[in-house]
């Protein structure tokens, strides 16, 4: 099988691009930063692993579509793509809003619809989302509307883009938002998961988010509870689904967790 792994330069992309290789599945890693990136393959590569490097920017429509280009002049179809770029967020301010949306939530959308025709039918699509984003901690209008089961694509984003025009004047709290972009990337995420799910099973893609736990990793810090071992482990478990597996779902440890 060939796998796309985002954000895998480090901590829980890059072991989970390693499992898949020791697996004997065809590993693309990806990352922003190309220097990283690339000492990342070469470092798999290293011990007779099937892993090839290219750069992807979530956030540059550019990178994006330099990578699908170079997927269709090579004719690569994917079997899944694992996406795992995201990054966290301390504080909540307009500028955090933006980056953390930008990158966890309308970064994932941009990338996974340039892939999409790479994507092969049956194939999965997995979310690394995280418990943090469970809709407990939201108000209850947010809460009814994110869990609508009908909920679209226009109007999932025009909810995130609501939260941080909400963070610029100040009123996200009142609004009913959690003061975290991190959490309100990730619930947005595990939503855009059931969208995309529905979306996508007249081609039997199997779509999933799948939280990996605390781990620890640059962002996760040196007190997480599990190690990037296991976390990967969760996502490579999901990665794998087979004909008939779940889709729409939100795992930890091939357990269903509640939205």
């Amino acid at each position: 099988m060939v796998v796309l792994v985002t954000g895998a330069n480090r901590g829980l992309g890059l072991e989970t691009a390693r499992q898949l290789a020791r697996r004997g599945h065809h590993v693309l890693l990806t990352s922003r930063d190309e220097s990283e990136g690339r000492a990342a393959a070469a470092a798999l590569a290293a011990p007779k692993l099937d892993v090839q490097y290219h750069r992807l920017d979530v956030t540059d429509a550019g990178s994006i579509a330099a990578l699908a280009a170079i997927l269709a002049r090579e004719r690569t179809k994917l079997d899944v793509l694992v996406n795992n770029a995201g990054v966290g967020s301390r504080g909540c301010n307009p500028e955090m809003a933006r980056r953390v949306l930008d990158v966890n939530f309308f970064g994932v959308e941009r990338a996974t619809d340039a892939l999409l025709p790479h994507l092969r039918d049956g194939g999965n699509i997995v979310m690394v989302s995280s418990q943090m984003g469970e809709l407990s901690v939201f108000g209850p209008a947010l809460r009814s509307i994110l869990s609508q089961p009908d909920l679209t694509r226009d109007a999932l984003d025009e909810l995130m883009r609501s939260f941080i025009r909400d963070v610029e004047l100040n009123r996200h709290t009142k609004t009913g938002w959690p003061a975290s972009p991190y959490r309100v990337s990730k619930v947005g995420m595990n939503a855009l998961t059931r969208v995309l799910a529905r979306e996508l099973s007249p081609r039997h893609i199997r779509v999933n988010a799948v939280c990996p736990g605390w781990v620890r990793t640059d962002m996760g810090g040196p007190g997480a509870d599990r190690s990037v071992e296991q976390g990967a482990a969760a996502i490579v478990w999901t990665a794998l689904l087979a004909d008939g597996g779940p889709t729409g779902g939100f795992f930890r440890d091939g357990i269903a967790l509640p939205w």
